[in-house]
């Protein structure tokens, strides 16, 4: 299977890291629903599926 047909799950630190922003600003956007849409996993852990990821990144690139 494919790396792009398993569609990787991000976890909330990676994302942080990857946009470089505080864990509070994230959540925050989560409140808002403004940010990318993710997975509440039985354990409370919050996963991002890759493809959304950038389409949300995507989303915010036409707004800029």
């Amino acid at each position: 299977m494919s790396v792009r047909a398993r569609d990787e799950k991000l976890t909330i630190k990676e994302v942080l890291a990857d946009l470089r922003v505080a864990p509070a600003t994230f959540y925050r956007w989560r409140q808002l629903g403004k940010a990318p849409r993710s997975i509440k996993l039985p354990n409370g852990d919050i996963r991002i599926r890759q493809s959304e990821y950038e389409r949300w990144l995507s989303e915010r690139e036409d707004a800029a």
